[in-house]
C-alpha cells in the first residue's frame, strides 16, 4: 500500500513538472536581448495612427460610460464587457497612464503582448484579445503603434477583472491553449497577386482580425478551419455573425465596392446598415484610406467559397395575449389566399 501511495505521489508530481514546463510563457522579445533595446528606437506615430484604426484598438478598448453623441474613441481607459461562454472579459486600459494603463510599458512589451500573447510581468493573455492574430504583424508596425499611443492623453482608472468559469480560469492553462492554436509566422506576400490584393491580406489576417468574429469555434474557444470567414453563432450570444465567404449564403452578390462603400459607412447593398458590433468596426474602418478600404475590399472578395456551421432552428414565439382566440370567436374558414396575399419570404 505504501509503495502504491509513493507512485501515485510520483505521478503527480511528474505530471504537475510536466504541466508547467508546456505551459511556460513564452515572450517572443527577451527583455534583456538587444533586440529589446533595437525595437525601442524609432517609430512613426503617424503610421501608427493607421495601425491602431486598421487594428480595431478603440472598438474594444475605448474608455466606457462616455455620453452616447461624445464618445472620444481616443480615450483608452478600457473596461468593456466580452460575453462568451467561458465567462466575461473586461478589456483593459491601454492609454499612457503609468499606473492603471501602459504607460511605463517597453516597445518589446508591447510585441510580446500582441505577439506572444504575454504581459511584462510574465502570465499569459487570454485570446479575448486577438493576439492570435496580431502574431502574424510586423514588428516595425508594432513599433509605429506604440508611438501613437504615446502621443494620447492618460486615463486613469483599471478595468473589472476577468469573471471566468472554473477550469477556464487556470491561466497557466493557456500555455497549452497557445501549442494548439498560436500561429506567429507572418503574413507573406503572394507575388503572383497585385499590391492592392496584397496589402488587404496583410490589413485582413495581420491587423484587422475580422476571422476572430466571423469564424466559428470549436469547444476550446480555437477558429476551426473549415469554417473560416463562414461565420457562426456569436459568442456573446447576440445573434449569428455573417459569412464573409463568395459562398451562396454568404456574400458572393456583393462587388468589392460595396465591401468598400459599408467600411466606410456602414450601409449595406440592400439598403441596410450594419449592426451589433460591426458598428465599431466601422468607426475605425471608416478612418483608413479609401486606398487601404479598397484593399480590404479586394482580399474579402477574393476568399473562396465556404459553407457555414447550420444555424440552431429558430424558436417560435408564443402567441401574445390579444392575439389568442377566444373561446366564443366564429369558426375559422379555410380560403385559398390570392397570389396577391401570399407572404413574402422573410
Amino acid at each position: 500500500m505504501r509503495r502504491f501511495i509513493i507512485i501515485i505521489l510520483a505521478l503527480v508530481i511528474a505530471g504537475g513538472g510536466l504541466f508547467w514546463f508546456l505551459t511556460e510563457p513564452a515572450p517572443l522579445v527577451n527583455m534583456a536581448s538587444t533586440l529589446a533595446g533595437a525595437v525601442e528606437n524609432g517609430g512613426d506615430a503617424e503610421r501608427g495612427k493607421v495601425i491602431f484604426n486598421a487594428g480595431g484598438c478603440a472598438a474594444c478598448h475605448v474608455s466606457q460610460g462616455q455620453p452616447e453623441d461624445q464618445v472620444d474613441r481616443l480615450k483608452l481607459g478600457g473596461g468593456l464587457e466580452l460575453k462568451s461562454p467561458f465567462g466575461s472579459f473586461y478589456a483593459p486600459n491601454i492609454s499612457p497612464d503609468p499606473t492603471d494603463g501602459i504607460g511605463k510599458w517597453k516597445v518589446a512589451d508591447l510585441v510580446n503582448a500582441m505577439q506572444a500573447g504575454v504581459s511584462p510581468t510574465g502570465y499569459h493573455y487570454y485570446p479575448a484579445f486577438p493576439y492570435t492574430t496580431y502574431a502574424h504583424a510586423s514588428v516595425a508596425d508594432i513599433r509605429d503603434l506604440m508611438a501613437f499611443l504615446r502621443t494620447l492623453a492618460p486615463v486613469p482608472g483599471k478595468a473589472p477583472a476577468h469573471t471566468l468559469r472554473f477550469p477556464y480560469n487556470i491561466r497557466r492553462a493557456m500555455g497549452l491553449w497557445k501549442r494548439l492554436y498560436l500561429d506567429q509566422t507572418p503574413v507573406v506576400d503572394d507575388p503572383s497577386r497585385t499590391a492592392k490584393w496584397n496589402r488587404g491580406q496583410y490589413l485582413v489576417l495581420a491587423l484587422g482580425h475580422c476571422a476572430e468574429c466571423h469564424s466559428s469555434r470549436d469547444a476550446f474557444g480555437g477558429i476551426e478551419p473549415r469554417y473560416l470567414f463562414a461565420g457562426g453563432p456569436d459568442l456573446e450570444g447576440n445573434g449569428w455573425v455573417p459569412n464573409i465567404t463568395q459562398h451562396k449564403d454568404g456574400i458572393a452578390d456583393w462587388s468589392e465596392k460595396d465591401i468598400s462603400y459599408m467600411l466606410k459607412t456602414g450601409a449595406t447593398p440592400d439598403n441596410d446598415s450594419v449592426g451589433s458590433s460591426m458598428t465599431a468596426v466601422v468607426r475605425n474602418t471608416a478612418e483608413l484610406s479609401d486606398a487601404d478600404r479598397d484593399a480590404i475590399a479586394a482580399y474579402i472578395k477574393s476568399l473562396p467559397p465556404r459553407e457555414g456551421p447550420p444555424k440552431p432552428p429558430k424558436k417560435e414565439e408564443p402567441a401574445k395575449a390579444d392575439e389568442a382566440p377566444r373561446p366564443d370567436s366564429a369558426p375559422k374558414v379555410d380560403v385559398a389566399p390570392k397570389p396577391a396575399d401570399q407572404a413574402k419570404p422573410g
